[in-house]
C-alpha cells in the first residue's frame, strides 16, 4: 500500500539550515579489471560534507547499511535527520528501513526513475568521478578505488572550496555555523 512506502520529503528542494537536518544518499559504480567497485556517499545537505561514505565489489544492502553506519557515528547519531534516497531496492530494503527507524530518522525516497529527486547526491557522483576516477583511471581493483576515493573525500569535506555555500570547505563551512551558534548562545 501507499502508506508502506517512504514519501518525497524533499521535493528537490535540496536546502538545510543547519548540519544533520537532511542526508542525501546514492550509488555510484567505477570499473575495474576485475569487475565493479560500488560506491556508496551519504552527504549533509547543509555543508556537503561526506559524513559517510563505503566501497564495495557488491551493491547488496550491506554496502549502503556500512556508509550509513558511517555518517550516523561520525555526527553522533542521527535523530531527526531527513535521509533522502532514490528507489534503490538497498535504500527500500527492510533492513536499512529499520536501521533508520532505529536511528531515529525520517525516510524520504524520490520518484522512480527521476534523477532529479536527487540531485544533489547526483551533483556529487559527478565531482567524484570527474575529479578522482576518470583522471586517475584505469582502476585495477576496488581496494585501489577504495583507497583513492578516502583520499578524496579527505580533500572534498577539508579543502575543496564549493561556490554553493561560499567559496569554502564542507568542515569549515559547518565549524563557522557552529562558531555563530556558540556566539549567539552566549550573547543569549
Amino acid at each position: 500500500t501507499g502508506a508502506d512506502r517512504p514519501a518525497d520529503l524533499v521535493q528537490r528542494q535540496f536546502v538545510a539550515d543547519r548540519p544533520n537536518q537532511l542526508w542525501v544518499a546514492d550509488i555510484t559504480y567505477v570499473a575495474t579489471w576485475r569487475g565493479f567497485a560500488y560506491v556508496a556517499f551519504v552527504i549533509d545537505v547543509f555543508s556537503r560534507h561526506i559524513v559517510g561514505w563505503r566501497v564495495a565489489s557488491s551493491m547488496r544492502t550491506d554496502l549502503v547499511l556500512d556508509a550509513l553506519e558511517q555518517a550516523v557515528w561520525a555526527r553522533g547519531g542521527a535523530e531527526g535527520v531527513i535521509h533522502h534516497s532514490d528507489r534503490g531496492s538497498q535504500y527500500l530494503s527492510i533492513r536499512y528501513s529499520e536501521r533508520l527507524a532505529e536511528a531515529g530518522m525520517e525516510s524520504s525516497v524520490g520518484s522512480r526513475g527521476d534523477s532529479y529527486d536527487n540531485a544533489l547526491a547526483e551533483t556529487i557522483n559527478g565531482l567524484y568521478k570527474t575529479e578522482v576516477i576518470r583522471p586517475r583511471g584505469p582502476w585495477r581493483t576496488v581496494d585501489d578505488v577504495e583507497y583513492a576515493t578516502l583520499e578524496w573525500i579527505d580533500w572534498f569535506n577539508n579543502r575543496r572550496l564549493l561556490k554553493p555555500i561560499g567559496d569554502i570547505p564542507p568542515v569549515e563551512f559547518e565549524m563557522a555555523y557552529y562558531r555563530q551558534e556558540e556566539e549567539s548562545a552566549i550573547a543569549a
